[in-house]
């Protein structure tokens, strides 16, 4: 079947302008591909109205001429795509993949001029499109200046934007900007905003591989412009003869929810390279970390010493007794004494302190049925990383670890590489270098079978298809930021990142803090601005595959009814559904359970948040099973809690309810809910 598809020729196609364009299968989404202004452009329309204007597309070069002005369509294939595919762990296991494609090829003649292809995917739910530069005369060595692709926002001026600063010296870790969108200036994707229509949109890439990461450039009101992190010598991207760009992605829904309720970043990535994953394990961890953050331990070597073999049983006797799968170790190799943030140069990722013995933690841990964590701090100083990577990978894997968080603690554009002449140069997290030095990381610690957890990371942009290895990332605020942070975390922190930084995939935001008194309770103190109950439903609400528990075991057994829901919770979903929400203000999340270990694959679980705004939220339980009862357990603030003087008022209780029910959530300040939906 021919797709929807206009393509207007002149009697020359040399001579004569034209249009292509595409719609989505639904038809609610169209495409129009032009060669008729100053450059190549596109633009985009949803339920007939343009979301998108005339965006120019196109390239400028150090050497080459630019692909820009004089190129002209001279090709047009289309074709349709409907097929689903099986995620090994995610937020739902089966993945719908339904769009149709326009590939337009562009060309001038020589010398000023080349050829290259824009191919186009059109979604129900939104746009994915990419440039295919072929192996062509006088390109073969390519290094490019500035990539040309614009986002030109119908109705800017009435639409309404949130966003973080990029290319500062905290990489992602920003509090939100909510602003009318011309006032956003240089800004990370994704890029969410409404316009006046009500239409939510977000831009954002997807497979995002040797390339430079892409943050946007207002420039002129209204329109954002691609601009990539360049190396340290001011190229944004060097190749050699033919490449693909990553895909740009703009999602677009009439609700909010509609954005997190897409799939097109996963469906834009190519599927599993690493063939049979099945030691990468979703599941739940403790940690030798909060204590530090809070100032009860501290990485470096010494009488406060954190990682000590006596120390890490305890919290593997903690994890064993309460079912968690691994305990996280920070601080136990050499390299944390001084001011381990400047000297990333000494770190050894094979050598333990005198008082961590890693041989009898391996075997005690295979004792007591709980891995070992690995964790590698770099500084930003990724060459001394690179050079000793083999090697740590390799000890990990003898250890018996199968998961490694590893950090870039760097301000931004101060990554330290030593270059062939032996320089020292400094990269941006997101430039060209270190989108390749993270997938590195990725591609041999699979050898090893070892998992990736990469904090102060390159952004999300769906690479986990490809290398399911690849198991969560930070780039947002976490939690530590609630220990020691100026401010800490405000309240609309999580329903703003739900709309946000969690639309690029799974974070490692690290919940479940049940002392929040460790400065004092009220307003102005750096503990987390929440309630118990929204601790517990970050669970459900913050997606990763692999959640922490991240508190001091003392504080869960302080409240073991509350830690319950803990313990109950899974990872890993067969399927997942924003039922509700508005960006920064709350969302309400369902998810299923997979089945896997100890979990029957029957029961649901629900998390609601909001921001400083109580609320009450009226929700159907459609999304369960329909003739099939269950014990709803809920975990929801009391009726005097409050995040600011009053959080850990919460009140447990139990009820019937069938998909024919509803439930009215009661939200407090900062609050939330927490629900097991157990199948009976």
């Amino acid at each position: 079947m021919r797709l929807p598809l206009l393509l207007l020729l002149g009697l020359s196609s040399a001579c004569f302008a034209k249009d292509a364009t595409i719609q989505s299968p639904n038809g609610n989404i169209t495409i129009t591909i032009s060669d008729q202004q100053a450059t190549p452009s596109y633009k985009i329309s949803f339920n007939g109205k343009d979301v998108i204007e005339n965006s120019a597309l196109g390239f400028e070069f150090k050497q080459q001429a630019a692909f820009a002005e004089g190129f002209t369509i001279t090709d047009v294939n289309n074709s349709q795509h409907n097929s689903q595919w099986q995620q090994p762990w995610g937020e739902r296991q089966t993945i719908i993949d339904k769009h149709n494609e326009l590939a337009v090829t562009f060309k001038k003649p020589a010398p000023q001029g080349g050829t290259y292809t824009v191919r186009f995917r059109a979604f129900n739910d939104g746009v994915g499109f990419r440039y295919e530069v072929p192996k062509q005369a006088g390109f073969e060595n390519i290094e490019i200046t500035k990539e040309l692709t614009e986002f030109a926002i119908s109705g800017a001026d009435k639409a309404t934007a949130w966003w973080i600063p990029a290319r500062g010296w905290n990489r992602y870790e920003y509090v939100y900007n909510t602003t009318p969108l011309q006032q956003a200036a240089l800004a990370h994707t994704p890029f969410t905003f409404k316009n006046a229509d009500g239409v939510h949109v977000s831009i954002h890439e997807a497979a995002l591989v040797d390339y430079a990461g892409m943050v946007l450039n207002q420039r002129r009101p209204g329109t954002l412009q691609a601009d990539l992190t360049p190396w340290s010598d001011g190229v944004a991207v060097k190749k050699n003869g033919a490449f693909n760009t990553p895909w740009r992605t703009i999602q677009i829904g009439d609700k909010a929810v509609d954005l997190i309720n897409s799939d097109i970043i996963l469906n834009l990535n190519e599927p599993n390279k690493l063939g049979d994953v099945s030691w990468v394990k979703p599941g739940k961890y403790v940690g030798i970390w909060w204590g530090m953050h809070i100032n009860e331990n501290t990485w470096g070597s010494g009488e406060k010493h954190g990682a000590t073999t006596k120390e890490t049983k305890r919290y593997m006797d903690f994890a064993a007794k309460y079912g968690f799968d691994g305990v996280l170790v920070e601080g136990w190799n050499i390299g944390w004494d001084g001011d381990w943030f400047f000297n990333g140069d000494v770190f050894s990722f094979t050598k333990p302190y005198a008082d961590f013995d890693i041989a009898e933690l391996t075997r005690y841990g295979k004792e007591k049925g709980v891995q070992l964590i690995g964790h590698h701090e770099t500084s930003g100083n990724v060459t001394n990383y690179r050079n000793q990577m083999e090697d740590a990978y390799a000890l990990y894997e003898k250890s018996n670890v199968s998961q490694v968080k590893t950090g870039y603690v760097a301000d931004g554009g101060n990554i330290k590489r030593i270059d062939e002449n032996g320089i020292a140069r400094h990269e941006w997290h997101d430039g060209q270098f270190m989108v390749n030095e993270y997938l590195h990381s990725v591609q041999l610690a699979a050898k090893h079978k070892i998992s990736i957890n990469t904090h102060e990371p390159i952004k999300d942009t769906g690479l986990r298809r490809t290398y399911p290895n690849w198991i969560a990332r930070e780039g947002a605020r976490g939690q530590e930021f609630n220990a020691w942070g100026t401010p800490p975390n405000p309240p609309e922190h999580i329903p703003m990142l739900a709309f946000t930084r969690m639309l690029a995939g799974p974070m490692d935001f690290t919940p479940g803090i049940f002392d929040m008194s460790f400065n004092g309770l009220g307003g102005d103190t750096n503990r987390p601005q929440t309630t118990l109950a929204k601790q517990l439903a970050l669970y459900v609400v913050m997606y990763s595959p692999i959640q922490m528990a991240a508190d001091l075991p003392r504080n869960y057994l302080a409240k073991p009814d509350a830690f319950k829901f803990i313990q109950d919770v899974p990872t890993d979903w067969q399927q997942s559904i924003a039922l509700a929400g508005e960006v920064g203000d709350y969302v309400v999340f369902a998810r299923k359970e997979s089945k896997r270990d100890n979990y029957s694959g029957n029961d649901w679980f629900l998390g609601a948040v909001t921001d400083e705004q109580a609320r009450s939220i009226e929700i159907k339980l459609d999304f369960l099973e329909q003739g099939k009862k269950f014990e709803a357990q809920i975990y929801r603030d009391g009726n005097n809690a409050e995040w600011k003087n009053n959080p850990y008022d919460l009140k447990i209780e139990k009820r019937i309810v069938t998909a024919a029910d509803k439930l009215t959530l009661k939200l407090a300040t900062s609050g939330g809910t927490a629900i097991r939906f157990k199948a009976l």
